[in-house]
């Protein structure tokens, strides 16, 4: 399927929090960007006119929008930082002025300092960023400082002034925050090595920090200096939490491909993420296009294929949902639990979220494609020996028997038929007896189809459980179309799925498509079938009274209810005011009626 335009893939966008990439027409990345609501945010881009020139510029070269949904806001954030360090998005720099994102600066000085800053100066000093929020940079500068003692002071630590003794320590030294390079109490080559440290951690990388402090923890302990070895773990403890919270899997997973699939009868969708260090660096979702009955293994075998090829992927571990051969140099995990298992979900989420905006691209832009899928899933589903193009529903309403009505709503092609609906007042049946009502309203709806030779649907539902159903195959029987029409009967409580002759009932998956359809079909036949029963009761309630009174009719009432809105306003009326609408002869009836029943 080649890509849609923009306004399609907006509209099909989930409203779930994730982060958002824009792409040109030659499939450069142009701006990564996170979101709580990925539908709402993405359609803030095009909705209005942009202050910012650059901004309007971007929203002009936009062609594809890519997503990845995550969990929650935090994991959105977090991400978003992993993407823009990786791909460097054009627009995330050139857009740093309009909103002066921070950065992180580690100084081109001797014995660097790191600071948080808004000005990126081409001075030789290093910049990591741009960061979405300076809530992040500011606990990032937190735990460098809980680990490492780096100097805060602005000096110019040249060899000589050192040596010339012109700076003394400050109270950063005596609280240990620092080890005091100002006055030669530490070397450069021990400071610049927690640099290294510092730096790695910044991009994302904590193994040779936590290894380095374990060794130390180690050593320590023992020297039996136990109390310094509590504070490396302390460290460590410290170091841990934040790597936990940094990356949205866990830490420990690195250079690791994790790929899963959806399917339906005609396509499968499998989805790449690429993790390293930890972090998710990149993720794909490819549609395939059934070519003979392949199943989900052997779809995700050639899925998994493809994309590495596509990608020229160096890992040399995958993360799958079941067992796949992918060659003898590939390390193949099925997950069981924890976070490797959340990551594999992560990745299923995400391909069923892209199989359900093709779905809804496809109604758009190709209905007959997604009318002929959504028809041949309902086959299987429902175990019919045809596709249901033609579906008809029936539902009882009564309120202790008064007004017995039922109504009749047809879907064609998996959508309402309005011009089709039908309504019944239930002629044979005294009292209120839903089974006996079912059987009368299915009877009658399918005798006159027969003789006016009107094609009949290739599915029945009748809203109820196992009585309701069988009623409806007696009335079948009684027409000799018991098993030439499919008929199931759907119970409203656990949405059971009843059949003829079946004494257990079928469980649809509760997000299945298929089940959706029978439920808008069934709700839609209630809210038919209420409405009818309401005008019908109202009609009644309201017209009784004045159809007591001899000589006035159906017809007589309804006049004076539209001319005086209620019966209150009709006994008030004068015999001029009835005599306007209903001619003096009845006005007279009317006047002497309720004359008689006030003095009684």
């Amino acid at each position: 399927m080649s890509t849609p335009d923009i306004e399609v893939q907006i509209k099909t966008l989930p409203s779930a929090p994730g982060v958002y990439q824009y792409f040109d027409k030659n499939k450069r990345i142009l701006y990564v960007g996170k979101a709580k609501n990925l539908k709402k945010r993405v359609s803030s881009y095009f909705n209005k006119q942009h202050d910012s020139h650059r901004i309007a510029v971007m929203v002009k070269k936009i062609h594809e929008i890519k997503h990845i949904v995550v969990s929650s806001e935090t994991d959105a954030l977090l991400l978003e930082n992993n993407l823009i360090k990786k791909l460097q998005p054009r627009f995330n720099v050139m857009l740093r002025d309009d909103k002066t994102y921070p950065w992180l600066c580690i100084k081109n000085e001797r014995f660097p300092r790191i600071f948080l800053t808004r000005r990126v100066i081409k001075d030789g000093s290093e910049y990591f960023g741009p960061y979405p929020s300076i809530k992040t940079v500011k606990t990032l500068l937190e735990l460098i400082k809980g680990l490492y003692k780096i100097r805060t002071c602005k000096y110019d630590l040249t060899e000589d002034k050192i040596q010339a003794g012109k700076y003394k320590v400050c109270l950063e030294y005596h609280l240990g925050n620092c080890e005091g390079p100002c006055e030669d109490l530490q070397s450069e080559k021990s400071y610049n090595k927690q640099i290294e440290a510092i730096r790695k951690i910044v991009k994302g990388n904590f193994k040779d920090s936590l290894i380095d402090f374990k060794q130390q923890m180690q050593e320590l302990a023992e020297n039996m200096q136990f109390e310094e070895a509590q504070r490396i773990k302390e460290k460590i403890n410290t170091l841990e939490k934040y790597q936990a919270k940094s990356t949205v899997v866990n830490p420990k997973i690195n250079n690791v491909d994790v790929f899963s699939v959806v399917s339906d009868e005609g396509y499968g969708y499998v989805n790449f993420l690429q993790l390293s260090h930890g972090a998710i660096i990149r993720s794909h979702t490819i549609e395939m296009k059934k070519k003979l009955d392949e199943s989900d293994q052997e779809l995700l075998e050639l899925g998994i294929t493809e994309i590495r090829q596509r990608f020229d992927s160096p890992s040399k571990e995958i993360y799958v949902p079941f067992p796949v051969e992918a060659g003898e140099e590939i390390k193949v995990t099925v997950p069981k639990l924890g976070d490797k298992k959340a990551i594999v979900d992560l990745s299923i989420r995400n391909a069923k979220y892209f199989r359900m905006e093709r779905f809804k691209q496809m109604k758009i832009v190709d209905p007959d494609r997604h009318v002929n899928r959504l028809m041949a899933q309902m086959k299987e589903d429902l175990r019919l020996s045809e596709e249901p193009r033609h579906i008809e529903c029936f539902d009882n309403s009564n309120i202790q028997g008064s007004n017995p009505v039922a109504a009749c709503v047809v879907f064609k092609n998996g959508k309402p038929s309005k011009k089709d609906y039908r309504k019944f007042n239930i002629k044979t049946v005294e009292g209120p007896d839903d089974f006996a009502s079912m059987e009368e309203v299915v009877f009658r709806r399918y005798r006159r189809l027969l003789e006016e030779e009107e094609p009949l649907p290739q599915l029945i539902i009748v809203d109820g459980g196992k009585g309701q159903l069988s009623s409806g195959v007696k009335a079948l029987e009684r027409l000799d179309l018991r098993g030439k029409i499919a008929i199931i009967g759907i119970a409203k409580r656990l949405e059971e799925l009843f059949y003829p002759g079946d004494k257990y009932p079928l469980y649809l998956d509760k997000k299945s498509e298929t089940l959706k359809i029978i439920q808008q079909l069934r709700n839609e036949a209630h809210r038919f079938g209420i409405t009818f029963h309401r005008d019908k009761r109202s009609k009644n309630a309201l017209g009784t009274e004045l159809e007591e009174i001899e000589g006035i009719g159906e017809k007589t009432a309804v006049n004076l209810l539209k001319e005086f809105r209620s019966v209150k306003n009709i006994k008030s009326a004068s015999q001029k005011e009835l005599a306007n609408i209903i001619g003096e002869a009845k006005a007279t009836l009317i006047q002497a009626h309720y004359q008689n029943t006030n003095e009684n």
